[in-house]
């Protein structure tokens, strides 16, 4: 038997040595960390409005009625004190803050933490009162909900020139690392400074994987249509995370705790991490050979802002509805806490069905066309979303917005790639972190003004500004339509993919080849 047990050991070790640089494998481990990124991105959507609400009632009602209780006990004094420095979940742990400590006349059951307490077997709706301290919640979970793209932004431009010296394994390692602390932290956090942190923390392990990633999967999918096609199932990674993240969140924060739903999500960021050591080696350097465009001469280039900024205005509109509808549903709706995450559903569904069919699709129909119908959509959909009278109205809005937004990912994430490729140097690791800044910019600028915004004019008018604002945008994607490059470059472009294409399709690659080359002459 041990011979045998050798052997198999023998062929395992093989095998794993050839898919270490197998494409499809670097895809799932792409797509699996986008996954879990997401998936801590959204998850919070329910809970942290919510949360901070509960807690912060709480705490005033604790303020308020102080005075009333033993105002000369000191230790009640200091349990009052320390729980409005750090709006401690003891409202949801059911601690110190007990009857002993409960001013006289309020009893276990009628205190201001008992959604706090016994919010999982609760069979009513929430139903808080639209007071100052309610539209107050838009600016504290916008800056919330802002600070992770914020960091992310602030990152980004240092994470991307550092691949392109120590190679793409070493960063993904790293953003696997960060992101498990940073869930870590969110699942014991109870302060609004601590989750604050834990979501800055967040931008650093999210700048990491995301731009490692999508440099990778550019330096091994050289072939523009197999670039995106791959570039689409990565994508569905997000969609798949930003899909199950509120619904799971709203769902065990409702029935188990706010502290569940983070640790399995680190229990899969361990598993991660485990797939990355075997598979990417990330202690193995393997810089890029030749030197990439700098930062600047990139974000100089008309083509790529335009991309990028497709990639920020569209990806904004979500980015303020996902702190902005709670708390509208609170006030208008008087929704069960779970249904504060199902929302969301529609969007992350068709985020999903999007990006999988216009990754192949926005190929053969034109890149800049399939983001131009989706910038316009967007703008449709999220200027629908005011309209709705329940959770059932926000349905088919809500189904747009991800829909559209999955068409102009889909097709901008590839073209910034083939950009670098027709009219720079094929290195991968700074472009992408541009389009992760312009991603980031959209999710901090949206949260963080549209909070305000929300609070000062109302929530319909904030959806009406975004919805204009990508309209508008919409016809410079007609710009991408045949962007210009320098002529060595476009010659190396059509060789190498005449070369692709005559290996997987034969007469057929051949054909288009000829029209290439028809083209480039002409």
């Amino acid at each position: 038997m041990g011979r045998f047990d050798t052997i198999r050991e023998f062929n395992l070790l093989s095998w794993m040595r050839e898919e270490r640089q197998s494409r499809k494998l670097i895809l799932v481990i792409v797509f699996i960390a986008l996954l879990l990124d997401n998936m801590l991105l959204t998850v919070v959507v329910p809970i942290i409005p919510s949360y901070l609400y509960t807690v912060d009632d709480a705490a005033a009602n604790m303020a308020k009625n102080h005075t009333v209780g033993s105002p000369h006990s000191p230790s009640a004094t200091f349990q009052t004190i320390v729980s409005l420095y750090d709006n401690s979940v003891r409202v949801t742990s059911g601690g110190p803050m007990d009857s002993t400590h409960m001013p006289p006349g309020q009893t276990q059951a009628t205190s201001p933490s008992t959604s706090g307490v016994t919010p999982h077997n609760s069979t009513q709706p929430d139903c808080p009162k639209a007071d100052d301290q309610l539209l107050n919640e838009n600016v504290k979970v916008g800056l919330l909900f802002a600070s992770k793209a914020t960091v992310q932004l602030i990152t980004n431009p240092f994470i991307g020139p550092l691949t392109n010296r120590i190679g793409y394994q070493i960063p993904m390692f790293a953003g696997f690392c960060i992101m498990f602390l940073s869930t870590i932290m969110f699942a014991f956090s109870s302060s609004y400074t601590l989750l604050f942190l834990a979501r800055s923390l967040q931008g650093v392990g999210s700048s990491c994987s995301s731009v490692a990633g999508m440099g990778m999967l550019a330096s091994v999918y050289t072939d523009d249509e197999e670039r995106g096609n791959a570039i689409g199932i990565a994508l569905g990674g997000l969609a798949m995370g930003v899909l199950v993240g509120p619904p799971f969140g709203s769902v065990m924060y409702e029935f188990v705790g706010k502290t569940a739903p983070f640790l399995i999500l680190a229990v899969l960021a361990v598993l991660d991490g485990a797939l990355q050591l075997f598979i990417l080696q990330p202690s193995k350097v393997e810089p890029e050979s030749q030197k990439g465009s700098s930062l600047w001469s990139l974000m100089k280039d008309p083509y790529i802002l335009i991309a990028a900024g497709s990639i920020c205005f569209a990806n904004m509109a979500i980015a303020m509805l996902e702190p902005a509808l709670p708390i509208w549903m609170m006030q208008t709706m008087c929704p069960r806490k779970w249904q504060l995450g199902v929302a969301f559903v529609p969007a992350s569904i068709s985020y999903l069905i999007g990006t999988n069919i216009f990754g192949v699709l926005a190929h053969k129909m034109g890149r800049w066309l399939c983001s131009l119908i989706g910038m316009v959509l967007v703008g449709v959909s999220i200027l629908c979303v005011p309209f709705a009278k329940n959770i059932y109205g926000l349905i088919l809005p809500n189904f747009g917005v991800g829909f559209a937004i999955g068409m102009v990912d889909s097709s901008m994430m590839p073209i910034m790639g083939y950009l670098v490729d027709l009219r720079h140097v094929s290195v991968y690791g700074t472009v992408y972190a541009i389009a992760d800044v312009a991603f980031c910019m959209g999710f901090a600028l949206g949260p963080s003004t549209g909070g305000a915004i929300a609070r000062s004019i109302g929530f319909p008018w904030l959806m009406t500004i975004i919805g204009i604002v990508d309209i508008l945008f919409a016809p410079l994607c007609y710009f991408l339509r045949s962007p210009p490059g320098r002529e060595e470059k476009m010659a190396i472009l059509m060789d190498s993919n005449c070369s692709m294409k005559t290996r997987s399709y034969s007469t057929q690659g051949n054909t288009e080849c000829e029209e290439m080359e028809t083209e480039y002459d002409e």
